[in-house]
This record gives structure tokens, sequence and C-alpha cells, in this order.
């Protein structure tokens, strides 16, 4: 599908999140997604990844997860400097804050009236691991998300693998069996939360590094990352209805 392209801003209490828009050029009540991206906010990496997706038949936001730290429009660069200037981002902002602006963002989906899904990359898998404790998500897919089995997000610790009980729809969750920000024991420690609270999920493990569906970089991986987003899309037509 050919799609559309824009900024929106939304309201957080008293501010503004800027966020990107990407859905069907065509009329229709397309279902809606929350996307989060990993460390270096709306990259073009990311962006086409979101517009993707959009040509299936979604309706995609993409927030600028910094917005209270960075002025608009910032997008880091894929090097060191910029690697510890979106960590040191990310630290700054709470675990109340980062909920406060999920809440937002699934808020601005929800009005339209159709379902509504989460997603994200690395820090923004967690992100959209948090999006998933909203009732109204229905279902979420994470890309090798990070965090999650050891609590670290932002400013404080973060509870979300302790609270999926509280999920009500349900999960996918990808990963590269060569990810050293979740390697085996981290991999094993999320799904025994997730076994322990009874939640429902998919699982899907390929042999990648981390990062793999970033398409530009060394670690990118054409072949893990096809499949890895047919697995999203078919998961989110079947959950987003």
């Amino acid at each position: 599908m050919v799609v559309t392209r824009e900024f929106v801003e939304i309201p957080v209490g008293e501010r503004q999140m800027r966020t990107f828009v990407t859905a069907p050029k065509a009329e229709g009540a397309w279902p809606g997604v929350v996307f989060y991206t990993d460390i270096f906010q709306l990259t073009d990496s990311s962006l086409r990844w979101a517009v993707r997706l959009a040509g299936y038949g979604f309706h995609v936001v993409v927030p600028e997860i910094y917005h209270r730290v960075e002025p608009p429009d910032t997008v880091l660069a894929f090097d060191d400097e910029g690697k510890a200037r979106g960590q040191a981002d990310v630290e700054a902002i709470t675990t109340a804050e980062f909920d406060e602006d999920i809440a937002a963002a699934v808020d601005h989906l929800s009005a339209r009236g159709t379902p509504v899904g989460a997603s994200g990359h690395c820090t923004g898998g967690h992100l959209g691991f948090r999006a998933a404790f909203d009732p109204r998500v229905t279902g979420t897919a994470l890309w090798y998300p990070t965090g999650l089995h050891d609590g670290k997000l932002g400013q404080d610790p973060s509870d979300a693998l302790q609270r999926a009980g509280e999920i009500e729809g349900e999960l996918m969750l990808i990963f590269g069996t060569g990810d050293p920000h979740t390697p085996q024991r981290a991999r094993d420690a999320v799904s025994f939360g997730l076994n322990a609270a009874g939640t429902r999920y998919e699982w899907h493990e390929y042999d990648a590094e981390h990062a793999f569906g970033r398409d530009i970089g060394p670690r990118f991986d054409p072949e893990a990352t096809d499949r890895a987003f047919a697995e999203t899309v078919a998961f989110f037509r079947r959950v987003l209805r």
C-alpha cells in the first residue's frame, strides 16, 4: 500500500510529544500501532521500519522518546557519542514519566476507535512491554527488548517483568541468539517470568546479533529481518481485529 507521512504533536500534560505518523493513504479503519525506537530516536532506519509496517495496513505512530530532555527533532548518530548520549537521555527519565508518555500515545490511537497494538526495538522494546499493561493494547511485538530481565530502563528500576500478569493482550518477542544484551540467561529469565505470570506470547529466535533489523551498519541481517517482519505482520493481523 502507498502510505502517508506526517508529524503531529501529542499532548502529555502541558508538554507536546513530537510524533511521526505513517498510515495507508487509502481510507480505512486501520488498526493502530505505537512503535518505540531504539536509543537513537527517530532515525531514518527506524522510520523506514514504521513506513514498511504502515504499508501492510496499520496506522503507526512513532513518538520521540526523549521529548522531556532533548529539543524536538533530535536524532542521534549511530556512533559511540550518539550511543552515550542516548543512554544518558534514557537514564534522565523516570519510569513514571515513560509510563505517562505511553498512556498519551495509547490515548491518541484509541481515540480513532480501532484496535491498538504496540511495538518496539531495543530500549523501545522495553517501552513496548510497558505499553502492554494498558488493557486497550491487544497485541505487542517486541524486537530484542533490553532490560526486562534486570529491570534496567531509566532513572529508576523498571518492574516490567514482575507486572507481566497485568498484560491482558498477547505478546510476541523476537531475539537474536548472538545478542550480548540478551544472552541465554536473560532470555530464560524473561520466558520464566512470562510463564509464571500466565502471559500469552509467541517466542522467536534467530541466529543474529543485537539490532539485526537496523538496516544500516555491520549487524544488519536482511534474511532475519524479513523473517521477523513477516512474523510481526502476521501477529498484528491476527490480534488487532
